[in-house]
């Protein structure tokens, strides 16, 4: 690692995970936004701009094809900004600015190719977010500069004066949300208010050590990040974000899944029982 959380200098490398199952409509848009707001926004910090300004110089742009059926992973590997493309471009590692990779496994759910993105990523920060870009990308530099005294940061769609970005969706899913968040907060969370914003970034020790240990690959896998990550005692910062919802949401609300939902939210404590805190 280059840097360590909280000595107020600049990092050198992020990954940002993209979880994507059969994305090839959405994808593409979301990837032009990203990488037109990287080329104007990325790459090395400008002296004297505060941190909040800036991102590391390095950035991997990781999509993670959770076993699409489309053209998902065909989509990503045509891209100009793809690894393969950068290096016929003569660019050797470590490179500079924003490349495009891509990481196929089979098909197990948003928290597993998650989880499988987070792990293969060898980064100073790294960041998990939705494949849509309904957290859009000018949001990035506040997550980084919150990992220079965190250890995770967790973007959150409520904001400093209790206005909630999740007030557009569906009455019946924001409904389902707010009884998810009154389990969630008796059970495991505590006093996290927005555990399923689909933002969140860590440093690279937290990661490591968090996926690792991450057993849930349902909707709830958020649920038991922050469980885990105050277990072991990691520093959290709450960061309030932009997000819009962008409907063509492959979640369905349905009986099974309420069910599942209900049991991985009961086992999490279980399945960690033996965590303990690690030793600063």
């Amino acid at each position: 690692m280059d840097e360590q959380p909280g000595d107020g200098q600049a990092f050198g490398s992020l990954t940002l995970v993209l979880p994507a199952f059969n994305e090839e409509d959405r994808l593409g848009p979301a990837l032009d936004e990203l990488f037109g707001y990287l080329r104007r926004r990325g790459g090395p910090p400008r002296e004297g701009a505060p941190a909040s300004e800036n991102l590391p110089d390095r950035i991997r742009v990781l999509v993670v094809d959770d076993g699409s059926s489309d053209a998902t992973g065909a989509l990503v590997r045509a891209r100009p900004e793809a690894a393969d493309g950068v290096r016929e471009a003569g660019l050797a590692g470590p490179w500079r600015g924003a490349w495009l990779d891509l990481l196929t496994v089979p098909h197990g759910g948003k928290g597993a190719a998650v989880k499988a993105g987070m792990l293969a990523a060898k980064s100073d920060v790294l960041v998990f977010a939705d494949a849509d870009m309904a957290t859009p990308p000018d949001q990035l530099p506040a997550l980084v500069d919150a990992l220079r005294t965190a250890d995770i940061a967790l973007g959150s769609r409520i904001q400093p004066d209790g206005s909630d970005m999740r007030r557009t969706q569906p009455g019946l899913r924001r409904l389902l949300g707010k009884l998810f968040h009154a389990l969630a907060s008796i059970w495991i969370t505590g006093p996290v208010r927005d555990t399923q914003c689909g933002f969140k970034g860590f440093s690279g020790a937290s990661a490591n050590d968090l996926f690792a240990r991450q057993q849930i690959t349902s909707i709830v896998f958020d649920v038991e990040l922050i469980y885990l990550a105050r277990r072991r005692g990691y520093r959290i910062a709450i960061v309030p974000i932009q997000w819009f919802d962008r409907r063509g949401s492959r979640m369905q609300t349905r009986p099974g899944l309420a069910a599942r939902v209900a049991w991985d939210l009961f086992r999490i404590p279980f399945l960690h029982r033996e965590v303990v805190r690690r030793q600063r």
